[in-house]
């Protein structure tokens, strides 16, 4: 469901696949401004609007391949979006699979199953990622950057893009490619959100009972005071948000 507009100025557009990867903590910071949710994933004709239209992208998570167009058109609907967005310098934020189709719509290269991460691990931030306007906050965390993994597909930095972090098993964990930062973690789940997945078979059917039970148990001591940090994060990207529009 569309989000009412509060006023008259560019929306932003969250495209969303699963209805529980929501964007969680990412909307609390850009509340107040108009949001218009979609899911296009099944739709042969493309009815997203062009980039100029909007003033700022967010694309979440889902357990589909980020090429898997014959079963889900609307990928490539996503894919054009997102390569338009950034030519146009309107902000993008891509996560998981977001942010998989944003590197492929750069021209990455998609490697299903190559790296199996779930649960929470450090991040190595990159020199460039310690200083990234919307990403720096993870620096100074009170864990250091360690965030939430759940995925299994990885992307290669496209051309002219900036590496911000990376793990050993995702060389590619974030970067920036102008206007767009993708997160391949999962910053946007808090404590509510997490327990929401936990409690979903599609997105545990792959785990034993021990390995849900020590992401609950790490959730519980690392999201409290990761809080503050994805806070930090998420505002940084929606002022680029209210700068675009005016």
């Amino acid at each position: 469901m569309d989000a009412a507009p509060q006023d008259d100025g560019l929306p932003l557009l969250v495209l969303q696949h699963r209805p529980w990867e929501h964007p969680g903590l990412v909307g609390a910071a850009v509340s107040g401004m108009p949001v218009v949710t979609r899911s296009v994933l099944d739709e042969p004709r493309d009815t997203l609007p062009s980039a100029g239209a909007l003033g700022g992208v967010v694309v979440m998570g889902g357990p589909m391949g980020a090429l898997d167009d014959d079963r889900h058109p609307g990928l490539a609907h996503e894919r054009r979006l997102l390569a338009d967005a950034v030519a146009a310098d309107v902000p993008v934020l891509g996560v998981c699979l977001g942010m998989q189709l944003l590197g492929a719509a750069l021209g990455g290269v998609l490697t299903p199953g190559a790296a199996r991460e779930i649960g929470f691990g450090r991040l190595e931030l990159s020199p460039g990622g310690a200083t990234d306007r919307v990403l720096s906050p993870l620096a100074d965390g009170p864990h250091g950057p360690v965030v939430l993994h759940w995925h299994g597909d990885t992307v290669s930095l496209p051309s002219g893009a900036t590496m911000l972090a990376s793990t050993s098993a995702t060389p590619v964990q974030a970067f920036r490619a102008g206007s767009a930062v993708g997160l391949q973690f999962h910053l946007e789940v808090g404590r509510a959100q997490l327990d929401e997945w936990l409690a979903t078979p599609e997105m545990t059917e792959d785990l034993t009972p021990e390995e849900v039970g020590s992401i609950r148990a790490d959730g519980a001591r690392v999201l409290p005071d990761l809080l503050g940090t994805a806070t930090a994060v998420f505002s940084s990207f929606a002022d680029a948000v209210r700068a675009r529009r005016g």
